[in-house]
């Protein structure tokens, strides 16, 4: 029986060897964009301005200035060349396109309830910048965010969220502990920000290559935003 067992486990490592050879050939890293793929031209600033310029435009009522047409979307099949990487929240709220008024394959967007970047938002970050070369990171709360609110719930009434609301929420725990220490005078509101704060701290310490590298170059900038939501004005902040 052994020694049927051991022919056996040969025979499968055998199999495996074409298929491991022809693995090896194929080029690395497999996400990798061509080098002659297009990118953006802009600079941290000027993309930083672009999305000042699309609010005010939003906040007038004026028409929206990004393409949308037939045209565009043949014209981004060929290759995404987005300017900027929005961590956003989830609330239907607040649309960044519309927030900013641009159009198809001009920002790369990362949302989900409470604007926090867990393992899969920061390996979007990384992608976006290395791969895409994308010059700047906004990390945008907004007013009466309900995940930020839940967060308050906790610290504030000890309330529990079960199943995976919970664990959603966890990482914003501690930028409404730092708001309530700073004896906030409306503690949701500071939280919100603080939660912004703390992903933007974390975004431009990070120790990955793919973050470290261009921030210390000065290619690439992280920023905090708060969209209200009462006049669609968006405010940017360590900047």
């Amino acid at each position: 029986m052994k020694s049927s067992l051991s022919r056996r486990k040969v025979l499968q490592c055998a199999c495996c060897l074409p298929a491991a050879a022809v693995l090896a050939q194929l080029p690395l890293p497999a996400l990798a964009a061509p080098a002659s793929a297009p990118r953006t031209t802009m600079t941290p600033d000027q993309a930083l301005q672009a999305l000042r310029d699309g609010n005010q435009a939003f906040m007038n009522d004026k028409p929206m200035n990004g393409e949308r047409d037939r045209k565009r979307r043949l014209e981004i099949a060929k290759g995404q060349t987005p300017f900027c990487v929005l961590i956003s929240c989830s609330d239907s709220r607040v649309p960044p396109e519309l927030l900013f008024g641009r159009g198809l394959g001009e920002l790369f967007i990362v949302r989900n309830a409470g604007n926090t970047v867990d393992t899969v938002a920061l390996g979007s970050v990384e992608y976006a910048i290395s791969q895409l070369g994308v010059p700047l990171v906004v990390v945008m709360g907004h007013e009466k965010c309900g995940a930020v609110a839940a967060a308050v719930s906790v610290v504030e009434e000890g309330t529990f969220f079960p199943g995976a609301i919970g664990a959603m929420i966890e990482p914003i725990v501690p930028a409404v502990l730092t708001a309530k220490g700073k004896k906030s005078k409306n503690l949701l509101e500071d939280s919100v920000r603080s939660n912004v704060q703390r992903t933007v701290s974390r975004l431009r310490l990070a120790s990955e290559p793919a973050l470290m590298a261009p921030l210390k170059a000065g290619q690439v900038k992280v920023v905090g935003a708060y969209y209200s939501l009462e006049n669609g004005e968006v405010t940017f902040f360590d900047v």
